[in-house]
């Protein structure tokens, strides 16, 4: 079986590149999301073809129309969903090699300024965070190539959950302030900020398509976690994907019962977490404010938005699907999912207590 995490991009036979969702996979597929597909009027380019970036509903349609031996529906999480045949795996991308390759200087199509902010990027994390070269990788669209030379944000993943709280810690210690990176001649001073004001109606609107939060609530949520910065004017994310050995079980061990939906209000235990992909927070005294009556225990979240969003010890609602978790040898339990859908129509993770006026 081809070993994939979350964050890993493949590129298919059929010319398509999906982003893996996944720790855990089926031997005939890997669970993943399409991001880019072939378009001649696309404002993307690599090897001379032009591709373009999906949402959602765009990913859901083209395979549908074009390639429908992508999806399926899954017995384990009962829901239709996609991912890329096993037969039809063209090339897994890494994060962690392509960020060697290009500290490395061995991708011509990546800019010079662009190599230089994430050769800065990784060293304020080994040097300042002390972090290993080989925890460190980028995603995104600069996974694959697909990258906009000069408005694509840089999507920065560390690997292991300690190592990701360290990084993002390192960060609100140090950010706005001047540390000295590299050794010998490549010693040098290097500054990251935190989101300035130019950035935030941007981020806005390309992460709430509904009134979940306003713009101040969500610029509140944003400023607090530290898992998202600028350097040099190009916006950057702190991501988390766990180490292998912190991948436990074997996929199809769990399988979730969707139940409707539900919102509670619950208090925060454990956030360690909520970084990841999904999302997970541990949860009690729980109160059923509206939807599915079950005993919920667990909450989690598959989009990035409301990764972080709220932390141990704090009063939190959250809206989106309930579903039962069903562990061979373990008793059933009850879990509130939110980005049930890359966009989150309607869910929600977010303080009781509104934290801006």
């Amino acid at each position: 079986m081809i070993e994939v995490r979350t964050r890993d991009f493949i590129h298919t036979k059929d010319d398509l590149y999906f982003a893996s969702t996944n720790y855990l996979h089926p031997n005939n597929r890997i669970i993943s999301f399409l991001r880019y597909i072939p378009n001649p009027n696309g404002d993307r380019e690599k090897n001379g073809k032009k591709y373009s970036k999906v949402n959602s509903k765009e990913a859901f349609d083209y395979l549908k129309e074009n390639h429908p031996d992508y999806l399926y529906f899954s017995e384990v999480a009962n829901v239709p969903m996609m991912g890329v045949p096993i037969d039809k795996v063209d090339k897994i991308i890494r994060p962690e090699d392509r960020l060697k390759e290009i500290r490395e200087g061995k991708d011509k199509k990546v800019t010079k300024e662009t190599r230089e902010k994430l050769i800065d990027l990784s060293d304020f994390f080994h040097y300042i965070a002390g972090i290993d070269y080989e925890n460190l990788g980028i995603s995104g669209s600069t996974c694959p190539g697909l990258q906009k030379a000069e408005s694509s944000d840089l999507d920065f993943v560390v690997y292991g959950l300690e190592n990701h709280r360290k990084a993002v810690n390192t960060f609100k210690k140090y950010h706005d302030q001047e540390v000295e990176v590299g050794e010998g001649e490549s010693k040098r001073k290097i500054v990251l900020n935190p989101i300035q004001n130019e950035f935030w109606e941007r981020l806005y609107h390309k992460r709430i398509k509904d009134d979940s939060l306003t713009k101040e609530e969500f610029c509140w949520y944003e400023s607090r976690k530290f898992n998202r910065g600028v350097i040099r004017n190009t916006l950057f994310d702190i991501l988390c994907t766990r180490n292998l050995d912190e991948v436990e079980g074997k996929y199809g061990d769990t399988r979730y019962e969707p139940q409707g939906i539900a919102e509670i209000e619950c208090t925060i235990t454990n956030s360690i977490q909520a970084m990841d992909n999904p999302a997970v927070y541990e949860i009690t005294d729980v109160k059923l404010l509206d939807g599915v009556d079950v005993e919920i225990t667990g909450l989690a979240s598959f989009t990035h938005t409301y990764a972080g969003e709220v932390m141990e010890g704090e009063r939190a609602v959250a809206r989106g699907k309930v579903e039962k978790v069903i562990t061979e040898g373990k008793k059933p339990w009850y879990r509130i999912l939110v980005g049930s859908t890359r966009e989150s129509i309607g869910e929600y993770i977010k303080l009781k207590d509104s934290p801006v006026e």
